[in-house]
């Protein structure tokens, strides 16, 4: 799964902006994260159409790149995440940072993160009998 990392100006408008240029393009936002600074900000997304995304952001003047990173579909239920993750510091896996998303089809949730090995992130989840995305 690929998620679209946008580097803004933290200034008026600027998520507007964002907004604006992906609803241009008939993009849907299906998972975000925004992180901020004094100065800057970091807005990690899940979207319909990842390199459509960052190719628009770009041409929209926005430094932005694609990542990968994992989507975990989950039960929803209590102690679910603390399974998961479980699982992974079992497995001597960091998790760096996730945000939640769901399935619009099943309307389950889906953990997003990222890690530094997603191949062996993915592996261990599966081993786990967990639904990787």
């Amino acid at each position: 799964m690929q998620q679209v990392s946008v580097f803004a100006e933290n200034q008026r408008g600027m998520m507007e902006k964002i907004t604006g240029v992906l609803r241009s393009e008939d993009i849907n936002i299906l998972g975000s994260v925004t992180n901020d600074s004094a100065e800057y900000g970091i807005v990690r997304m899940v979207v319909s159409n990842p390199a459509a995304a960052v190719d628009a952001l770009t041409q929209a003047g926005l430094l932005c790149h694609l990542t990968e990173v994992v989507g975990v579909e989950l039960m929803d239920e209590v102690g679910n995440l603390n399974q998961l993750l479980q699982a992974l510091s079992e497995s001597n896996i960091n998790v760096n940072y996730l945000y939640l998303s769901f399935n619009r089809e099943t309307g389950m949730p889906i953990m997003v993160f990222h890690s530094e090995d997603i191949m062996e992130v993915k592996a261990c989840i599966e081993r786990k009998g967990y639904t990787v995305l």
